[in-house]
Order: C-alpha cells, then structure tokens, then sequence
C-alpha cells in the first residue's frame, strides 16, 4: 500500500501530459495531492495528518472533498485501523474522527450477506452521530442516508434523513448519489423517475458543482439494470454524458479529482457506442483508474483489469475507423 502511495506521488511530480497512459503507468485509486500525506502517515500510525485535513474541510465548507476523503479514510481503516483507533482514544468526540468511524461501520457490514439485519443495528448510532455533527454538515447525513438504504428503510424514515441533509447542503454530491442509490433500489425499472431527479439536481446546481455529473450516475444505474429499454432513455442518457463532458472539460488534464468522474464518463459513453467520445476522455483521465465503476462491470473484482480490456476495446474500435 504505501509503495503504491510513493508511487502515485511520483507520477504526480512528473510534468502532467495529457498523452495516452501504458499500462505500466495506471494507478489504481490514486489519492490526490492533499489525501497521500494523510494515508501515508496513517500507515505509520499516525492519525494528526487525516484530522488535520478533515478539519480543514469542514471549516472551509468543503464538502465534496469531506465526503470522498472520509470514504477514502474508512476504507483504509478497514485493514488497518490503529490509527484510528488512537484518534478516537485521544478525542473521543473529535467530528471528523466520528465521521470516519461512521463510514468505517457501514463499510464493514456493506458487504455481508446479512447487511440489511447487521446495518439496521448501526443505523440509530450512525444517526446520533449525524447529529451531533455540526449544523452545517451534510456528509454525517449522507452516511446515515447509506446506512439506512442498506438496512431497507421505509421511505418516511430515509425522507427525514434526506431533509436534513439537504437542508445543510442542497447541492451535496454524496447526498443526492445515495438518494438516487435508494430510488434505484426501491423502485426497479423507475429509470425515467431516476433520470428525472438527477436532472432537476444538476439544473438546479451551480455550474462548477459535482452534483452537475448526477444525470450521469442515473444513465450508469440505467445501462448497468437488467432489462433496461436504452432505446427509451437515450437522449437523455446522452445528454447526461454531454453534461458530464462539460464538468471534465473544466479540470485539467490527469487531475486524480476528476478521474472517477472521467472513469464513469468512460464506461457510459462506450455502453452507448461513442468510442470516439470516450477515447478523449480517457486521453485526459490519463493514468488515473478508479475502481468505480469497473468493479460493477465485471464478475471478477478486477476493476484495473476490466478498465484496461475497454481501453484496449476503445482503441481498437477507433483504429478500425469505428465512430
């Protein structure tokens, strides 16, 4: 793990290039400039870097980044949570360090086959801990909006956590992600209404907002459905894809931030056969592959391997002369 870190931050010192990455050259998950340092130090066991940056966050009201650094962090304490284990010892009430346990709870009974029965015993402390976030949070809510989708809640009760989420932040990525998640899992085969809340949220958003890049997550829930009519939906399913090709084009090229929102533009666009589209998008995703939403694509959890196979795919369609 941490030579993969030391790599990564290498790749980052080279002179970005927006030129086609070989496969020798793809980081899988490659943190960004300010997550390295904290999950560096979190592999010594030191957990004052991952405070400190999760503090950061939540004075400068940053929520998007709050909301994939604490993922990112829980997801690291799954093997290895000494560090955290001392953060919660010296500050027991720390937010950020709650927050963190938080999404570490839910990781771990995400993938178990009794998930719904193990995740309803987390939810009223993952909850609790929402609360007594601060007023201005929205990312404690998202979790127990996840917790709560996992456990199956009824709709009044994930409403009431959706209410406070967005009364915090009305244009929280990670929150309307997880709504549209429980739309999607509640109401199979509701594409058109899943499409219809991730409009009105990306027209209502600011232009520079992530939230713009929901209509794309709804044309993924969509594509990857059993029995979906694409044929239906397909306007809207390119417009999504146009829309989130309008958010990359506002980052520059290989920036690790924009790489999961460039990695599913990938897949969206070659499910909808515009291979040309997605090769420049993979030209400025560069080296940077992001295990979603390839390890949803796939029987194996492969995702470097199944990203690496539709590149290859791409290329050989556009040396064919394929649009």
């Amino acid at each position: 793990m941490l030579r993969a870190f030391l790599r990564a931050a290498a790749a980052r010192a080279r002179p970005r290039s927006p030129r086609p990455a070989s496969d020798d050259d793809v980081l899988l998950d490659a943190p960004d400039d300010r997550l390295a340092p904290a999950l560096v130090a979190a592999a010594r066991g030191e957990h004052g870097p991952a405070a400190a940056l999760l503090a950061g966050t939540r004075e400068h009201a940053e929520w998007d980044h709050r909301d994939r650094y604490a993922t990112r962090l829980a997801a690291f304490a799954r093997s290895r949570s000494e560090w955290l284990d001392a953060w919660r010892a010296t500050a027991p009430d720390d937010p950020d360090a709650l927050l963190v346990a938080a999404r570490l709870a839910v990781q771990r009974r995400w993938d178990s086959p009794a998930r719904a029965e193990l995740l309803r015993q987390v939810v009223p402390a993952v909850v609790a801990a929402a609360e007594g976030a601060g007023p201005a949070d929205p990312v404690p809510w998202r979790t127990a909006l996840d917790a709560a989708r996992g456990a199956g809640a009824a709709h009044t009760e994930f409403e009431r956590l959706w209410e406070q989420a967005v009364r915090r932040s009305p244009h929280h990525y990670g929150s309307h992600v997880a709504a549209l998640e429980y739309l999607a899992d509640t109401s199979p085969g509701a594409h058109g209404e899943c499409l219809d809340f991730a409009e009105t949220a990306a027209q209502d958003a600011p232009e520079d907002a992530l939230v713009r890049a929901l209509p794309l997550r709804a044309a993924f829930s969509c594509l990857t459905a059993p029995g979906t009519a694409v044929r239906a939906h397909r306007p809207r399913l390119d417009a999504a894809a146009d829309r989130a090709a309008d958010l990359s084009a506002a980052h520059p090229p290989a920036d690790p931030w924009a790489a999961e929102l460039r990695n599913l533009l990938v897949y969206v666009l070659v499910r909808l056969g515009r291979h040309r589209d997605a090769a420049e998008q993979l030209r400025l995703t560069g080296p940077y592959v992001t295990s979603f939403p390839w390890d949803r694509d796939t029987g194996e959890p492969d995702p470097l391997g199944r990203f690496l196979q539709v590149r290859a795919d791409v290329r050989a369609h556009l040396g064919a002369g394929a649009h």
